[in-house]
């Protein structure tokens, strides 16, 4: 997939499986609406992997599965929906609005031992630091879905939120309900 990417245009659409603990077949279904990156780093690691940052360009939601034979699954996509996303129209939200946010949001990397290069994270647009941030977070797939299917930056900011708030409750690390 990423030869063939970067054999053309660069671009990749990601998308999360759904996930079932149910799940018989051997090819999860994929949720509607996923992201269309363009490849921005390209290294080859001398195991013949490869490192690749994408940047998030547009989401997308499927029309349906292409078949093929490649090793990798091709969709036919529809992007009406979310031409918006192409726009540098900033929206009205502060990093003043996001500071509880991102409090939460540190001590829950710390507690997950994940390291975030915060200043690194200040260089960028709001939307970009919030964009990064909810995708790199310790979150579900299925919390990570509602956030990417937020229609608006404020929206998302309040969906982050809320998703804190869950784990924020959870002080003893728990992970299951009795």
């Amino acid at each position: 997939m990423i030869n063939d990417s970067m054999k053309s245009n660069k671009l990749v659409g990601m998308i999360q499986p759904k996930l079932s603990k149910y799940e018989t077949k051997n090819i999860p279904e994929l949720h509607e609406i996923g992201c269309m990156g363009k490849i921005t780093s390209f290294e080859e690691t001398k195991d013949s992997r490869f490192l690749i940052e994408l940047k998030g360009l547009i989401r997308f939601k499927i029309i349906k599965e292409i078949k093929s034979n490649k090793k990798y699954r091709e969709c036919e996509i529809n992007f009406d929906d979310y031409h918006e996303d192409l726009n540098d129209k900033k929206e009205d939200v502060k990093f003043s609005d996001l500071e509880l946010i991102f409090k939460d949001l540190k001590s829950l990397f710390e507690k997950r031992g994940f390291i975030i290069n915060w200043k690194a994270l200040e260089k960028q647009s709001l939307d970009e630091t919030i964009n990064a941030l909810a995708m790199a977070s310790p979150f579900t797939i299925e919390e990570k879905q509602v956030l990417l299917e937020a229609k608006s930056l404020n929206i998302r900011k309040t969906k982050i939120s809320e998703i804190l708030t869950t784990y924020s409750f959870d002080q003893y690390n728990n992970s299951t309900i009795q």
